[in-house]
């Protein structure tokens, strides 16, 4: 049985890297310009799509090490700072919505249920990349993993935006491609739907014990 259940849902969350939008190719794309500009070795795209989805910081921490074998502050920043800048200027490039996106948030949206963007991503960036991909408009609220103090897998994030639009947990529904969204919504009180084509940090999904795996999101509006 779904967990669904729109006639409930006042509130879904949806992360948005590897859930809504494929933005790993631009990123891999990113970070290879970045780290040719500083001088240091690339990386595969392969690589950067088990990297991806815990936030910039993160991301740029991985690379560190499978270069350098360990983290320095310096390099750190070094790296961060170039990589936002290059980012920014080739933010949707190749990025595309998933299949089966854009009908299901038109359905949420059609049966007037508020729906908000938790992801990871610094908010200016998610919002420019929800804004060049046409579907800013069926967000009421972005959460960056720069908006608060704490980013998923805590919950905050999503306590925050059930708090925003007056919800409460058996109305709310989190959407994601990781165990950071399982983690975070198991630690909020919400259910939580993924999709088998995230990220995921190159683990199978499943063996985060989710409650329920779709593979297009608007399967389960069948």
């Amino acid at each position: 049985m779904s967990l669904l259940n729109l006639e409930q849902r006042q509130l879904i969350l949806f992360d948005l890297d590897g859930t809504l939008v494929d933005t790993a190719s631009d990123m891999y794309r990113s970070m290879n310009l970045t780290l040719s500009h500083l001088g240091w070795p690339e990386v595969t795209e392969t690589q950067v799509r088990q990297w991806v989805g815990q936030g910039t910081g993160k991301l740029c921490d991985s690379v560190l090490q499978f270069l350098f074998g360990q983290i320095e502050p310096e390099k750190h920043q070094q790296l961060l700072q170039k990589y936002l800048e290059v980012y920014e200027q080739e933010l949707c490039v190749h990025s595309r919505i998933f299949d089966g996106v854009e009908t299901f948030l038109k359905t949420c949206k059609d049966g007037q249920i508020e729906m908000a963007c938790v992801t990871n991503k610094p908010e200016h960036l998610a919002k420019e990349l929800l804004q060049k991909l046409g579907i800013e408009h069926y967000f009421g609220l972005v959460v960056g993993g720069d908006s608060l103090p704490l980013r998923k897998p805590d919950p905050l994030p999503l306590l925050h935006s059930m708090q925003v639009f007056h919800c409460t947990p058996p109305h709310t529904l989190m959407i994601g491609d990781s165990k950071n969204d399982i983690e975070a919504a198991r630690r909020a009180g919400i259910d939580c739907i993924v999709v088998s084509y995230g990220y995921n940090h190159g683990e199978n999904i499943y063996d985060s014990d989710p409650q329920q795996v779709v593979d297009r999101l608007d399967q389960l509006l069948v």
